[in-house]
């Protein structure tokens, strides 16, 4: 099991300097004490991740401030950009970092942001693998056909070189059909549980491993990272109540969570009919499913038992998303125990911690997770 640290949550409406602070000093953190990677994601027209519109420019900035970790996007969303401006940017990104880049691609999701490009939304699948191998192709130094304004084909080659002849490749994976597309083409899986359990998602990574050796990549070869909000202490009913009000804010800004996440219980539900009152009981509904199964908010003890089912799901490795809880200092020192939980998994000592590993299927009953 690999840790990595991910960013979606932060802020961009506020007026406070240091905007980046987190995500410069939890980068050296992580860069220092042997995590694999730094994610940043693709966000527009939202102060909702709004400090992340372009992970090519963060991962500029981290590759100033780091030495070892691998630098990724998560995500750049393909169907909104030219593949040759993909290659040109995190080529240099490349360059700077000595060879650390690699990027996850999605299709897009929200209709917003394809005023960025009106033309793709509706067949933003096709654009998004279509994409995908143009910029693998001007990436290995290929010429490439494009059309100018007049619609003449002529073909051309992106600068700089980067270092790595072949960047990681990582799609962003929700459908079993997307699982099943990126093990075909030998791409690394990104996902999350926001759309569903840990048990679906389990089904979906066997597609996902069995399509890799189907189409001759070595299924073993291959990483599944887990998106997971992360907060860790020594006291789960102690951290439980440190994140409640966080988390609050975090959901109320993404409604649509709320809707899935009772969806998923089987409750169907109309926000826009709800009062002040109907809202802060879901959001306590919601915060109390989310600890069950959903997050590595927790104590030492009881997160190291998701990261056991994690395991015992196909995931390898865990993507922390750290910044949807404000306090610098609070989630600085929570990084120590994820710290922790990499000298567990790496060390060489099988006896080094103890952690009973229990079956997906329980993971409901016990406290905390």
């Amino acid at each position: 099991m690999e840790f990595s640290l991910f960013y979606f949550s932060g802020d961009g409406s506020t007026n406070q300097t240091n905007k980046y602070n987190l995500l410069i000093e939890s980068a050296k953190f992580a860069d220092k004490n042997g995590f694999s990677a730094v994610w940043t994601p693709e966000r527009h027209f939202h102060p909702f991740g709004g400090l992340y519109p372009n992970p090519s420019l963060t991962s500029t900035a981290l590759a100033m401030v780091t030495e070892q970790i691998q630098l990724r996007a998560g995500s750049v969303v393909m169907p909104l950009h030219n593949p040759a401006r993909i290659a040109e940017d995190w080529s240099v990104v490349d360059n700077l970092s000595q060879g650390r880049v690699a990027i996850a691609f999605a299709s897009g999701w929200t209709v917003d942001d394809f005023v960025l490009s009106t033309e793709t939304h509706a067949n933003r699948r096709e654009a998004m693998w279509r994409g995908i191998e143009t910029v693998q192709k001007l990436w290995q130094g290929e010429q490439v056909e494009f059309q100018d304004v007049t619609g003449k084909s002529f073909k051309l080659k992106t600068f700089p070189k980067p270092v790595q002849p072949k960047f990681p490749l990582w799609i962003v994976c929700q459908s079993p059909a997307t699982f099943i597309e990126a093990g075909k083409i030998g791409a690394n899986i990104l996902t999350s549980l926001l759309g569903g359990t840990l048990e679906e998602v389990a089904t979906q990574i066997s597609l996902y491993r069995e399509s890799l050796a189907k189409h001759g990549h070595d299924p073993l070869a291959k990483k599944v990272a887990m998106m997971l909000h992360t907060f860790v202490g020594e006291d789960f009913d102690i951290v439980k109540e440190q994140v409640r009000e966080p988390f609050y804010n975090y959901l109320k800004t993404h409604i649509d969570l709320l809707e899935n996440l009772a969806k998923n219980s089987g409750v169907n539900v109309n926000l826009a009919t709800f009062t002040e009152a109907d809202i802060k009981s879901l959001l306590r509904f919601a915060y109390e499913g989310w600890l069950k199964g959903r997050t590595l908010i927790g104590s030492k003890t009881t997160c190291m038992r998701m990261i056991e089912l994690l395991k015992q799901a196909g995931v390898n490795e865990v993507a922390c998303l750290i910044d949807f809880y404000s306090d610098f200092d609070a989630v600085m020192a929570s990084l120590s125990y994820l710290k922790f939980y990499y000298q567990c998994f790496w060390r060489t000592d099988p006896g080094y911690y103890s952690a009973p590993a229990r079956n997906i299927a329980d993971h409901g009953s016990d406290r905390g997770f």
